[in-house]
């Protein structure tokens, strides 16, 4: 084993442990939901699928905007400037708020399009409410992930972590309650879903601000009240955030148009990706923790100016990666009949989904290696780059390859999932490729 690579192993897993398991509990709540709801029955889970394909763009680029807060920060911390810490925090809370208020109103004029996206009526008409529902958490979510992104930036991963598990666990008793009709609850379906989803984000984003006023961790960042509005951080966090929001929404709208493109075909195959879908994006979050840690970890190095513990960290990250989507990779294919066996009783969509199963295990590799890329390049403050390369992986390749496939070619469910496969290669190859390129630009070593 290499030591100057094997002594980067430990601190990236122990700081990415927190943000993993917060993602995992987050995905787990997404598929206890979709268990949930699957329950009720096909055209619940296909609305679904149709409402978080759309609502998902939205979500992910208000993360992008709020992912910007953790380098700035993060380089600041590296270079003990407290005081530069404190202004990107309280500026984070007035982008966010900001953004997520905007965020919010763009997606109510969503719903006028919803019936113009050749989904089945049933489909629709039950999705628009859960949506409704989605769309008032924005705000909510936004707060927290403030809050989040800057404790992440201070190498502080273990509040979220908590918080994150917290809401969860109260999404899902909200979810039982007011999806069946326990307790006392009225019987909502698709309805009692968001309603629980809704509650449990505006309690994380409460939970978090009580936290901040008590922690030592904030003790020298909050000052007794918020710093005036700058509209120069607001740019130069926009400018940032623009590009990591853009880059999150190609890759999540490129999937989304494969959700939209299964309702061609029908409403089993809608339900079947929505199950795969939920499945592989639970070891997505899990690498994404990761790559959220090697964010902060190169964020650090930088404002230390120790460009060579930065290389061997990000590769580092790279190397488990690798190791751990190999394994979920295996595991894809042994379960691919068992696993969405625990979503639906249905053979015909257990059917389906076994299919997509293959191609999900197959690109879980190509997956954890771009995201962690991802993760080193904003460390680096480079984000403009990979809105390109993603234009291409997604746009150019993806969506195309996935509509030859399933349509031309007559490959049905299966060939949008290749469509995601060869997309996930290319993204993963560029992003590489960029990263040696810049570093050895920037610091010939």
């Amino acid at each position: 084993m290499n030591n100057k690579y094997a002594v980067h192993y430990w601190p990236n897993i122990k700081l990415a442990t927190p943000v993993v398991l917060a993602m995992a509990g987050q995905m787990l709540v997404n598929v206890a939901d979709t268990v949930m709801v699957g329950r009720v029955g096909t055209i619940p889970l296909a609305a679904a699928s149709f409402a978080n394909s759309i609502f998902i763009n939205v979500l992910y680029f208000g993360i992008g905007i709020s992912l910007a807060i953790t380098p700035l920060v993060g380089k600041a911390y590296g270079a003990k400037d407290k005081e530069t810490c404190a202004y990107w925090f309280h500026q984070g809370i007035y982008s966010n708020i900001i953004v997520g208020i905007g965020l919010t109103l763009l997606s109510l004029l969503i719903i006028f399009a919803m019936p113009l996206m050749g989904q089945e009526s049933g489909v629709v008409e039950e999705a628009i409410p859960y949506y409704i529902l989605l769309v008032l958490s924005i705000v909510p979510l936004q707060l927290f992930n403030s809050y989040k992104q800057f404790a992440e930036g201070l190498s502080n991963t273990k509040v979220a972590m908590y918080i994150t598990i917290g809401g969860n666990v109260l999404n899902v008793l909200l979810n039982y309650m007011f999806i069946y009709g326990h307790w006392g609850a009225p019987e909502l379906g698709l309805v009692g879903a968001g309603i629980g989803t809704l509650v449990s984000r505006v309690i994380m984003s409460l939970a978090f601000w009580v936290v901040s006023r008590q922690l030592r961790l904030f003790n020298d960042y909050r000052g007794d009240h918020l710093a005036p509005f700058s509209k120069a951080a607001f740019v130069r966090i926009w400018r940032l955030g623009l590009p990591i929001g853009l880059q999150m929404i190609i890759e999540v709208f490129a999937f989304s148009i494969g959700s939209i493109m299964m309702g061609w075909i029908n409403a089993v195959s809608l339900a079947a990706h929505q199950i795969v879908l939920s499945i592989a994006s639970l070891t997505y979050m899990m690498s994404s923790g990761l790559g959220s840690a090697t964010t902060v970890k190169v964020s650090i190095f930088r404002g230390k100016k120790d460009y060579l513990s930065m290389k061997h960290s990000a590769f580092a990250s790279l190397h488990i990666v690798v190791l751990f989507m190999t394994t979920t990779g295996i595991l894809f294919l042994m379960l691919r009949y068992f696993l969405p066996s625990l979503f639906v009783e249905d053979l015909e969509v257990i059917s389906v989904a076994a299919g997509l199963m293959l191609v999900a295990g197959l690109f879980q590799i190509f997956d954890g290696i771009q995201v962690i890329a991802l993760g080193i390049l904003r460390g680096l403050e480079d984000v403009v780059m990979p809105v390109v390369g993603a234009g291409i992986a997604y746009l150019l390749i993806s969506v195309p390859v996935g509509y030859v496939s399933a349509f031309v070619i007559n490959m049905g469910p299966s060939g949008i999932w290749l469509g995601y496969l060869t997309g996930l290669a290319s993204a993963g190859t560029f992003l590489l490729i960029r990263f040696r390129i810049l570093y050895k630009k920037r610091y010939g070593l």
